[in-house]
């Protein structure tokens, strides 16, 4: 599958930028993203929370230090420090993207989310099996039908596919895959979660078939 051309990139990035610089204003008023009235959100920030506060705090140390070494030198001094701010709003929106865009259990699908860089939704159809399965990992790989999307170098719930689904990155990178494995902060209640919306939307499709079949009307396979 060929790659998104340059202009594609450009508009993503940008979308990107400003997916987490809204989300620092979500983070402050308390309201997450894409989670509508009935539908489950299920976090996922905790685990790297330590070091994102970790990092910022260097940062501004860093911030602070420049400053004070490029104080006479008031040209360098402004670039330095507007490049210094950007960064310290770029590690907290980092972690603010990941609190206010939490994974989304809804009544049809699994919405997975890594802050403003990856998604992918999952219809509940496709899912044949749900697990707690805890991994350590370095990074979030792609490839061979599997997707890791590792907050704080792990991933805790294994998702298997009857049918395979796209996962779009931040460059609108597109990835073929039939096993997610994400990270939840309460990862065995959210294995618990998505195993029982599986179970009801299973449910409600053979409830909506037997009542078609009984009514004599056409019955669509499924």
């Amino acid at each position: 599958m060929s790659g998104p051309g340059a202009r594609e990139v450009v508009l993503r990035l940008a979308r990107h930028e400003a997916r987490w610089q809204v989300s620092l204003v979500h983070w402050v008023a308390r309201r997450r993203a894409g989670v509508a009235a009935g539908e489950l959100a299920l976090a996922y920030a905790g685990a790297q929370a330590a070091l994102m506060y970790g990092l910022t705090f260097v940062c501004l140390v860093e911030t602070v230090g420049v400053s004070v070494l490029l104080a006479g030198m008031p040209a360098p001094h402004a670039v330095a420090l507007v490049a210094d701010v950007y960064t310290l709003l770029m590690m907290l929106g980092f972690q603010a993207s990941a609190v206010t865009r939490p994974h989304v259990l809804g009544p049809d699908a699994l919405l997975l989310r890594a802050g403003a860089r990856w998604e992918v939704r999952i219809p509940l159809e496709r899912i044949v099996a749900v697990r707690y399965d805890l991994r350590l990992t370095q990074d979030a790989k792609k490839g061979d039908g599997v997707l890791e999307m590792a907050v704080g170098g792990q991933t805790s719930v294994t998702v298997e596919l009857a049918e395979p689904v796209v996962a779009v990155g931040v460059l609108g990178r597109r990835e073929v895959v039939r096993t997610v494995r994400f990270h939840a902060d309460d990862a065995r209640s959210a294995v618990l979660a998505v195993r029982s919306a599986v179970e009801a939307s299973r449910d409600a499709v053979e409830d909506g078939v037997g009542d078609a079949a009984e009514a004599g009307g056409p019955v669509t396979p499924v």
